[in-house]
């Protein structure tokens, strides 16, 4: 056996034991970072002659092992936008490059990284703390429907929700078979108000006056106290309960909604069909322009809106309309499902994207990049962006972030092992250089 040979032996092992001990360093300096993912070593043995008769000292070289699918411990964080990965995938972002006429560029190549402590910037953007933005698929405002075909940037709109006029109005209320006495008479009708918006969002008060004319039969007065059509009156219509006009449907049902004979022209109802929504339209005018409404009364035959059982008072059991004030900007949340949904001081919310997790087949062959971000390769075949929980993407935990994977106490074990590993092939090259020694003092 050459002690040359030796020497170069231990020599790898030195440069071998040097870089395990590098990975050891950066997993320990990493051990707090968000989304890091270690980086443990593998030894691979290289040959130079090996035989039954024969064995040449080769050499060993050291090769990173990346960690890259072994979960990090997941904590709560008081962030809203903090999300996490829980399983396999990772967030696609982007790496800002700069601006160009005010509008930021990236790098044309797509990263990947589990770093999910986003947070909003003075743009609008979803950024995390290495500076990388956030992708997903952009939501269509009216549909609701995600767009899968593209990945991009997500920005946060602080405009204005608009306001929306009141077209629709849902009721669900008890009218009693057996008024009090002295009420639900024309002089004393049973009252209940409705809150509608015009075009501008201004709030108008809408008063519906019941009076029940026989026992199955009322009569709905609508007064629009602030209208500018010069009256008050939008019009009157006649309420029928149980069977009318040979329309078979139980006591204390809605069977039949018609205009009253003393209307004044304004309102317009729905004709008779089992099942089928019993409804009456008003036009009005509160000096944005006319407006139709729409008075949702339940079913011809059903129990889920209006109905006229036992009692002696009006009893309101729901109320809905779909106008809307104008809102201020109150806030930006993320959902388990991956929505971003942009919150409104008026109570609404607008879906604005959703984000996918991105799996690989091989991701521990991803690359490593800056601020724990990965990118493709050959080795970790194509990404695929996947809605949250579904087809062996992981779930998505808001409200928290994945820590490093990094383990100390074994890093701690391995610093050992690397060092006495370290100490014994420094001591083989001593000790081959003593041989040395000896062998050239025999020539001496």
């Amino acid at each position: 056996m050459s002690l040359f040979g030796a020497i170069n032996t231990a020599i790898s092992g030195l440069t071998a034991q040097s870089a395990s001990f590098g990975n050891i360093s950066e997993d320990v300096a990493n051990s707090q970072t968000t989304g890091f993912k270690r980086v443990d070593t593998s030894f691979i043995d290289y040959l130079t002659t090996s035989t039954a008769t024969d064995n040449e000292p080769g050499a060993v070289v050291a090769q990173p092992d990346y960690v890259n699918n072994v979960q990090g411990a997941v904590t709560q964080t008081d962030n809203p936008l903090g999300m996490a990965i829980a399983g396999q995938g990772f967030f696609a972002v982007s790496q800002p490059t700069g601006e160009a006429n005010g509008v930021v560029t990236y790098n044309p190549q797509q990263f990947y990284t589990r770093d999910g402590d986003f947070t909003m910037n003075d743009s609008g953007y979803l950024v995390n703390s290495a500076g990388q933005y956030l992708n997903g698929w952009t939501v269509d405002p009216t549909t609701g429907v995600a767009d899968q075909n593209a990945l991009v940037p997500i920005q946060v709109s602080q405009s204005t929700y608009n306001p929306v006029a009141t077209s629709n109005v849902t009721l669900a209320a008890n009218l009693p078979a057996t008024p009090t006495s002295g009420t639900a008479t024309t002089a004393s009708p049973l009252s209940s108000q409705i809150t509608v918006y015009d075009s501008l969002g201004t709030a108008h008060t809408v008063t519906l006056n019941w009076t029940q004319n026989a026992d199955n039969d009322w009569n709905v007065q609508i007064s629009v106290p602030d209208s500018t059509t010069g009256t008050t009156d939008a019009g009157t219509a006649d309420v029928q309960f149980g069977a009318t006009s040979g329309n078979a449907v139980p006591e204390g049902t809605i069977g039949q909604v018609a205009a009253s004979t003393t209307d004044p022209g304004t309102i317009t109802t729905s004709g008779y069909t089992a099942g089928q929504g019993a409804t009456l339209q008003f036009t009005t005018n509160f000096g944005s322009g006319s407006q139709t409404i729409q008075l949702n009364l339940g079913t011809y035959g059903g129990t889920n809106g209006v109905t006229q059982y036992a009692g002696s008072s009006y009893s309101l059991l729901g109320l809905t309309q779909d106008g809307v004030p104008p809102g201020s900007f109150s806030g930006v949340t993320t959902q388990a499902n991956g929505n971003v949904v942009v919150n409104y001081n008026n109570g609404q919310t607008r879906t604005i994207a959703q984000i996918p997790v991105v799996t690989f087949n091989a991701p521990d062959s991803l690359q490593s990049q800056n601020g724990q971000s990965f990118t493709a390769t050959p080795a970790s075949g194509s990404p695929l962006a996947e809605a949250a929980s579904t087809n062996g993407a992981g779930n998505l935990v808001v409200g928290s972030i994945e820590g490093s994977n990094v383990d100390i106490a074994t890093e701690f074990s391995n610093l050992i092992v690397a060092q006495q590993a370290y100490s014994s092939n420094a001591k083989v090259v001593t000790t081959a250089d003593q041989m040395l020694q000896a062998t050239l003092q025999m020539i001496t």
